[in-house]
């Protein structure tokens, strides 16, 4: 029976840190263009339009952001 606790490797110090997945402006940019394709996609829905039509839109809309929103919000964050 072992009842030793587990070693984890990231705690000694000795490894260097990764870098980040995303970092905090690509968060930002893809956040924001998800909360624009979900209104816009919401808003097409309400319409009364199919929600194929509506899920399109939204689509269209949060990937038609991205540049913009990407030029618009500083790299100094």
């Amino acid at each position: 029976m072992n009842l030793m606790p587990p070693v984890n490797p990231g705690s000694t110090g000795d490894s260097p840190t990764e870098p980040p997945f995303l970092s905090l402006h690509a968060a930002v940019v893809l956040l924001t263009a998800l909360v624009i394709g979900l209104v816009i996609g919401g808003l097409t829905a309400l319409t009364g339009v199919p929600v194929a039509t509506a899920v399109l839109a939204g689509v269209t809309g949060a990937g038609s952001s991205v540049p913009v929103l990407r030029s618009l919000i500083s790299r100094g964050l």
